[in-house]
């Protein structure tokens, strides 16, 4: 085998310099393996039309990157998809479009200004009011806050209350209103009291009596608050949430333009194509793995094991989040578990050929600060396991996955402690405390609603963390207790940790959009 990669990755560079291209060996090592399981005849093929495809990519100097060649390769598996379509795709949270929504036409636009990690001081009340109007709009379209309207031969009375939303600027304008309901931010402006703000004013809220509504109800989440104005205290009766909103009512508000992000144009959950590909790709499947310390030498066990089980079934895509070390955060021996790591996959080639091995950080791993969205791993620790493995992406925290017309997050936190830790009011059914989970992050329509003290967001690249319209999986990489709950045609899977679960993992089967508890077993037998 290693004579005829050697062979190949020869006939590689003789045939690309006849084209006039230069490609250093990692590179014609990642084509040669490409091209590895075909016959001569049809890498010939293959061949000729990837050079073509690259004279057409009109390169700016005669080397051809990686780059290059993923491009050309993923171009020419898109026959019958129409350009910028693709099967599988992860896409970089720096580069999710940010959206702001426009009051006069009722449409959400693209924002197209640049965008930077030290951006505007502006930017810090900007962020928060984009936020809040994206929620405000659902709002006023949900049945309990939309106008009325009277029906031949049926009484206003007859019809379910309706809620006349109010902003701060209204209920500081009066002395007195018996019914308010105020949609903003909960905030403690000063110590032990706290308040709603929204753009207009902020109003001191009065939580003696409240009653709160499920979910986790922490400073710096957006709520509504229902009860009796008086005196510059709003006394809340009932304090609740921003009603979720199921995708399809969202998304006629973006039109076709592609708000999830990646090389279409157009959003791919309209096409046709993926669609059929979608349905009939049955024994397509996605791994999700959480807290691989890989420097625990019983994790590189299991590891093992599972490449070995999938070699002969691979997945679409292995999903690894970290950390990846239990303790330190020296890079040279990171560099040394992903090394390993690659060593893993050894005699696995059809898993190498045919598996993206995705890489998502944790906010413990090295040479990028606490913020969201976190940084990739840097190239230079992982050289080794992407020599290894060439279909390796080392992608950002959060990230977003597209398979066919599925939209898929995935985020490496442990945001049920920080809940718990920060909310005002402890749920009172703690047996559904997934359910309180996940109505939070969808009714927020965020990952991380909460104070920034708690979990600092870059505020120029907020769009990236909002789940608006909800996507069809959200995949946490939380060290709690594994567990899952659908709302509104959106399914939150928490995957628990791999180390403390006994080696457990999710899989998801996107065609039935089921997922699956797996195990790695412990007599397992590698031969």
């Amino acid at each position: 085998m290693d004579a005829e990669l050697l062979q190949l990755r020869k006939r590689i560079t003789n045939n690309f310099k006849l084209s006039g291209f230069l490609i250093r060996s990692e590179n014609s090592s990642y084509l040669a393996e490409q091209l590895l399981p075909f016959d001569r005849a049809e890498r010939d093929k293959w061949l000729t039309v990837i050079t073509e495809n690259l004279q057409g990519q009109k390169l700016a100097t005669p080397h051809v990157e990686r780059s290059a060649l993923e491009k050309a390769i993923n171009e020419l598996n898109r026959v019958g998809l129409d350009e910028g379509e693709t099967v599988f795709a992860v896409i970089d949270a720096f580069t999710v479009p940010r959206y702001r929504y426009n009051q006069r036409n009722k449409k959400f636009e693209l924002d197209a200004q640049p965008r930077q990690l030290l951006t505007q001081p502006g930017m810090k009340s900007t962020y928060l009011q984009q936020r809040y109007a994206m929620l405000l709009q659902k709002t006023l379209r949900h049945d309990l806050f939309a106008p009325a309207v009277i029906q031949d031969g049926v009484g206003a009375d007859a019809q379910a209350k309706k809620f006349k939303l109010q902003f701060a600027e209204n209920l500081l304008a009066t002395n007195s209103m018996k019914e308010a309901v105020v949609l903003g931010l909960l905030t403690q402006l000063k110590e032990g009291k706290f308040y709603v703000e929204d753009p207009t004013g902020c109003v001191q809220l009065d939580l003696s009596g409240a009653r709160f509504h499920a979910g986790f109800f922490c400073e710096g989440c957006f709520v509504l608050a229902e009860g009796k104005y008086s005196n510059g205290v709003l006394k809340v009766d009932g304090l609740g949430f921003p009603p979720a909103e199921a995708a399809t009512s969202s998304r006629a508000f973006f039109g076709t333009a592609n708000s999830w992000g990646g090389e279409s144009g157009k959003l791919l959950k309209y096409s046709q194509r993926l669609q059929e590909l979608e349905r009939t790709n049955t024994e397509t499947t996605i791994v999700f793995l959480s807290d691989v310390r890989l420097d625990l030498p019983i994790v590189m066990e299991k590891l093992r094991q599972l490449f070995v089980g999938y070699d002969s079934c691979p997945p679409q895509a292995i999903v690894l989040m970290g950390p990846f070390s239990s303790s330190s955060k020296n890079q040279h021996e990171m560099r040394q578990h992903f090394d390993a790591l690659g060593g893993l996959a050894a005699g696995c080639d059809q898993l190498k050929r045919q598996t993206d091995l995705i890489l998502v950080p944790s906010t413990e791993d090295p040479t990028a600060p606490n913020i969201l969205p976190r940084a990739p791993l840097p190239e230079c620790l992982a050289a080794g396991l992407i020599k290894a493995w060439p279909r390796t992406q080392l992608a950002t925290n959060p990230c977003r996955l597209q398979y066919c017309t599925q939209q898929i997050v995935v985020c490496r936190l442990d945001l049920m402690a920080k809940f718990c830790r920060n909310t005002l009011h402890f749920p009172e059914d703690t047996s559904q405390i997934e359910q309180h989970f996940a109505r939070t992050i969808v009714c927020q329509g965020h990952l991380v609603p909460i104070h920034p003290i708690a979990m600092p967001v870059h505020w120029d690249y907020d769009p990236a963390l909002w789940l608006y319209p909800l996507p069809d999986l959200i995949v946490m990489g939380d060290s709690c207790q594994s567990f899952q709950s659908t709302q509104h045609a959106c399914t939150v899977l928490n995957t628990g940790s791999f180390v403390k679960s006994k080696f457990a993992f999710k899989v998801y089967i996107p065609a039935t959009r089921t997922i699956e508890d797996s195990e790695i077993p412990g007599d397992m037998d590698l031969s």
